[in-house]
């Protein structure tokens, strides 16, 4: 179950993020580590590139102060937002263009809002060089614009990179993953469209002392050979409190994996750190509009937190647009995963022709090794537009973080359309989940209760028939259930549990909700948190 606490607006400022700004304003927010290797020169390194050699570098680093990077000069450090989108990568300048090799690497300009250039790096064997980008890389779609740009002139750095691959069809490369802004990154399984993102690390996410935004300043992408499947890359992550080393290994398909190893150093004491965050966005959706008057019938990245525990079992948590900030906890022991999923696939679900949210990815995260005691937070900060991200999920190992801590984390990442984990499959679904004013509809006036309505579909459940011997199990915390009452939905394999909620006003009411029957439990755990207000 959960436990949660709800933050007034006075008491944390949190940051909204616009899709056209957020990765870069996060970007801009914090330094990046001294550069100790030189643009135009090889590596000085006194012994050959490996994970080991980075981890090494970046423990060291960890032990000495926080060194801010040097900013952008000349025509770079004038770029303003109209002018930055008119500048593209020229696709024929990719890197890796060589016969029966799979992956593509693209770089984004330095300038606007990415202040702090990133180096990259590329590996072959264990030898690595610099990969330097020039103007003649660029496209500069403006005559004015262009005017100013230098010819062939060298880049301090790039502002991220994205690689591409033939992902849907074998004749086209297309985009598969993005690294853009502080430690934020973004993929795609096939037939995705861009949505949520995850991020390298979280530092005191919403806490009153303010966030801070580790940043990856530099990465060093193994290049990939004729017939290789996946590609790695290795990233130093850095900030005031901690330093990191990262590898990914990067498998694209269905479900696009990335196997995460993140090797941590802190600086200073941290009050929260957040391993393998996640970032989305929640508006609204058919459970409740809330005071948004849109033709449209949902607006999301994501719907819902997934927790899929140690202990056997799955927890779905619808997401809120709530009118505060709020989080909720979920304790585990090694879970076995979590993550933010879409699961309403169908075009009238959202009606948006351009948007096309039902093509948004589900993530999930897979834990590996011991990760011991912690938990998943789920924060949730309101929001009026869809351009802001609003929701952010990770996990926060029990204990405190102090400077001279050395933590490690493995973990998998899988982004598609219904990555492992995402949906149980013995267990029945959350198949919607909708609110509204308590009583009979059309009869009763104010009643003082909140009504909840959950449909459970698949699984062993959805092949019981209509007088099967089940029984609804639902709890509530800061609040009481009124009544219950569970029934089969005529001419579907569905079960609906309709749950009248009364709670004090102000009250942060958490529910917990399924269905068991022939002594075993039939459905996954549904959760959610109201707020009285």
């Amino acid at each position: 179950m959960t436990n949660s606490n709800t933050l007034g607006r006075k008491a944390t400022s949190p940051t909204y993020w616009d899709r056209r700004e957020f990765l870069a304003t996060a970007a801009a927010l914090v330094g990046a580590p001294a550069v100790v290797w030189a643009q135009d020169a090889a590596p000085a390194m006194q012994e050959t590139f490996s994970f080991d050699w980075l981890t090494a570098r970046m423990q060291n680093a960890a032990s000495e102060a926080f060194s801010a990077p040097e900013q952008l000069h000349g025509f770079l450090a004038e770029l303003d937002y109209d002018a930055y989108q008119r500048i593209r990568f020229r696709p024929e300048k990719a890197r890796w263009q060589e016969q029966d090799v799979a992956f593509r690497l693209h770089a984004f300009h330095p300038g606007w809002l990415f202040k702090e250039p990133v180096k990259i790096y590329e590996v072959e064997g264990d030898q690595a060089r610099p990969m330097t980008f020039t103007t003649a890389d660029f496209e500069y779609d403006d005559e004015l614009l262009a005017e100013s740009v230098p010819e062939n002139a060298d880049m301090p750095g790039v502002a991220g990179f994205r690689l591409h691959t033939p992902l849907n069809r074998a004749d086209i490369f297309d985009e598969l993953v993005v690294f853009q802004g502080a430690s934020y990154f973004r993929a795609l399984g096939r037939n995705n469209s861009y949505g949520l993102s995850a991020r390298g690390l979280a530092v005191n996410t919403g806490m009153p002392e303010g966030e801070e935004f580790p940043r990856f300043s530099e990465v060093w992408v193994r290049r990939p050979m004729a017939g290789d499947r996946s590609v790695t890359l290795f990233a130093a992550l850095d900030s005031p409190s901690v330093t990191g080393a990262y590898r990914f290994v990067i498998t694209p398909g269905d479900a696009t994996s990335m196997e995460v190893t993140a090797r941590l150093f802190l600086r200073k004491d941290i009050k929260q750190i957040g391993v393998a965050p996640l970032t989305s966005m929640f508006l609204f959706s058919g459970a409740d509009m809330g005071a948004f008057d849109d033709y449209r019938a949902a607006v999301h990245d994501s719907e819902a937190l997934v927790v899929n525990s140690g202990a056997g079992e799955t927890f779905f948590r619808p997401l809120n647009n709530p009118p505060e900030l709020a989080s909720s906890y979920f304790g585990a022991m090694n879970p076995k995963s979590f993550g933010l999923v879409q699961r309403s696939r169908s075009f009238e679900h959202y009606l948006d022709a351009q948007a096309h949210y039902g093509r948004r990815p589900s993530l999930m995260v897979e834990p590996i090794g011991d990760w011991g005691k912690g938990s998943v937070r789920l924060m949730e900060i309101p929001s009026d537009l869809e351009v802001h991200d609003n929701i952010v999920a990770y996990w926060v190992p029990e204990g405190k973080t102090r400077a001279g801590d050395s933590l490690e984390f493995s973990y998998r990442l899988h982004w598609g359309m219904t990555p492992p984990g995402a949906a149980p499959s013995e267990l029945a679904r959350v198949l919607r989940t909708r609110t509204g004013k308590g009583g009979v509809a059309g009869v009763e006036g104010e009643t003082g209760t909140r009504k909840f309505v959950i449909d459970f579909a698949g699984g062993l459940l959805g092949r019981l028939p209509g007088n099967a011997e089940l029984e609804p199990v639902a709890t509530a915390i800061n609040g009481e259930i009124v009544e219950s009452v569970l029934s089969p939905v005529d001419g579907k394999d569905e079960w609906r549990l309709v749950l009248e909620v009364r709670g004090q006003p102000g009250a942060v009411v958490e529910l917990k909700a399924g269905i068991s029957g022939y002594d075993r439990t039939l459905t996954e755990t549904w959760v959610s948190q109201w707020i009285n207000a």
